[in-house]
């Protein structure tokens, strides 16, 4: 019970994440590509990057919102994350010089120091979501189904009367 109630809030605060980090960028677009084209990275990515990271963030918040893929989702937002906090982590060491964040909205007033604090938060948040949703009793009752079927075919769903 406490499990199901610690992975709802997980979910809660991810989906509000990503719809946050892309409705910011959106609303901001012109910023956001302008930051964006400053970034260290191959022009060619820049296009893609553009609308792809908000569709991506307004995607993940789907998947997780829905049971049946919410564990892609949180999949989804650990890959992100840990990709968001490496790429932070690297601008720290002065690997790519200086840089401007293209965040937008609230987070763009972090620091890097801040954005790496929040990013190894969120990174946690959604790795423990990923193995909280393994570990759920959802998971256990599908893969017993599944086991049921195999070797009984047909009593795999029966309710006990």
């Amino acid at each position: 019970m406490k499990r199901n109630l610690f992975l709802s809030v997980i979910c809660a605060l991810l989906i509000i994440l990503w719809v946050y980090a892309a409705l910011s960028k959106l609303t901001e677009f012109r910023m956001f590509f302008f930051q964006l084209q400053r970034q260290p990275l191959p022009g060619w990515s820049i296009p893609l990057l553009k609308w792809g990271l908000p569709v991506v963030e307004l995607i993940t918040a789907v998947l997780i919102y829905f049971q049946r893929t919410r564990m892609k989702g949180l999949t989804i937002s650990a890959f992100l994350m840990i990709s968001f906090t490496l790429y932070v982590a690297f601008a720290l060491s002065g690997a790519f010089g200086e840089i401007p964040c293209s965040c937008a909205g609230l987070i763009s007033a972090l620091k890097w120091k801040g954005h790496l604090v929040f990013n190894i938060f969120f990174t946690a948040i959604s790795i423990t979501g990923v193995y909280l949703q393994k570990h759920s009793g959802d998971h256990f009752v599908k893969h017993k189904t599944v086991v049921v079927e195999k070797y009984f075919p047909g009593q795999g769903n029966r309710q006990k009367p």
